[in-house]
């Protein structure tokens, strides 16, 4: 996934900034926290037409999701409320996104692009369950295409360029895909493992 690949190239770049926020007393919470609430000023774009100003900044904002986890692993502030709220506000910094969409699209009459927005929120949702049910069961599951990097790198670009409809379309079908990948993947693992509470011969 390019989300994997970016960690690794943006290392040197993410550390150096995140220890200077350690400094200046900023914690990871708070990165979290503010993270989401940026997102709410691109909901508004979004809602009003603003695509391209909308997308660049999703791409701003979202940058922080950088930050906060290499901040808590440098400060040693790292806790499991910690990693559970950064993937919480995740999911509702991208619902917020797709809902100024959404308005945008029901007040403008564009019923294709409305429904092609309900679908992505469905399969974006839906990778991020797929994961996070799994990793619950004890099995990994990082496989399949559109993680929410990809989706935020894509999505930010069709707003910038304008291919808004493409790029819907894309969203719509391959995070459906992916979260049907993950599901597949799932089941092959547990085809060799015994059921929770199966008796044994």
């Amino acid at each position: 996934m390019i989300s994997d690949r970016l960690r690794q190239w943006s290392r040197f770049v993410v550390e150096p900034i995140a220890r200077a926020m350690h400094r200046l007393g900023i914690t990871p919470n708070a990165l979290t926290v503010l993270g989401f609430l940026l997102n709410l000023i691109n909901a508004w774009l979004l809602a009003t037409g603003h695509f391209p100003l909308a997308g660049i900044l999703i791409l701003v904002f979202s940058a922080l999701d950088a930050f906060d986890g290499t901040l808590a692993r440098l400060s040693g502030q790292a806790t499991r409320f910690g990693a559970f709220l950064d993937s919480v506000l995740d999911r509702y910094s991208e619902a917020v996104i797709f809902f100024g969409l959404l308005i945008y699209f029901t007040h403008t009459g564009r019923r294709e692009e409305l429904y092609l927005t309900y679908a992505a929120i469905i399969g974006s949702q839906l990778v991020s369950y797929t994961r996070a049910r799994a990793e619950g069961l004890g099995l990994p599951c990082q496989v399949g295409w559109f993680s929410r990097v990809e989706r935020i790198i894509a999505l930010s670009l069709g707003l910038v360029v304008g291919w808004v409809r493409p790029v819907l379309w894309l969203l719509a079908i391959l995070t459906n895909v992916t979260a049907g990948q993950r599901m597949l993947h799932v089941y092959r693992l547990t085809q060799s493992q015994p059921a929770p509470g199966a008796a044994k011969e």
